[in-house]
């Protein structure tokens, strides 16, 4: 019996049945995106193109993979990204997935300043333009229109 090693580094997970049980539009359908998108992934090499005999069909793998770009890309992560963690997913280690993860994680993280940092610029714009006198020009069209540091750095 010839078994392979699962490791501590292992990242395999179990597969779906691979029994062809789809077309493209069921196929999109379960997995909540348009036939569009299917065979835009299949352009970009992230799916299967099935053999044809007829009418192509697909099998639960394919869906699961589908589901997977879909969550991956919710949480914001390229298609290269993508298809760099599929390659991990067949033969790859955790501190090689936790790597592009955690890039992942810096880019949100500074995102995430970048919108701390615009709150703070408009929530101090709009109380100048409330405590501002009636008869002087309004301080968030003035911040704009003189390019405020401030807003620049937002």
């Amino acid at each position: 019996m010839n078994r392979s090693r699962a490791t501590a580094h292992d990242i395999s997970r179990p597969r779906a049945a691979k029994v062809p049980s789809m077309t493209i539009g069921r196929l999109a359908a379960s997995a909540g995106v348009g036939v569009e998108t299917v065979r835009y992934y299949q352009r970009r090499r992230l799916l299967p193109i099935p053999a044809t005999m007829g009418v192509r069909r697909y099998t639960a793998d394919v869906l699961e993979r589908v589901r997977f770009i879909k969550r991956s890309q919710a949480l914001g992560f390229s298609l290269e990204e993508v298809r760099e963690l599929l390659r991990l997913e067949e033969g790859g280690t955790r501190a090689q997935v936790r790597r592009i993860a955690g890039a992942r994680l810096a880019g949100v993280r500074a995102k995430l300043a970048a919108l701390h940092a615009m709150e703070h610029v408009l929530s101090r714009l709009l109380d100048e333009c409330e405590a501002a006198a009636p008869n002087t020009q309004c301080p968030i069209i003035a911040a704009l229109a003189t390019g405020d540091d401030a807003v620049a750095r937002a």
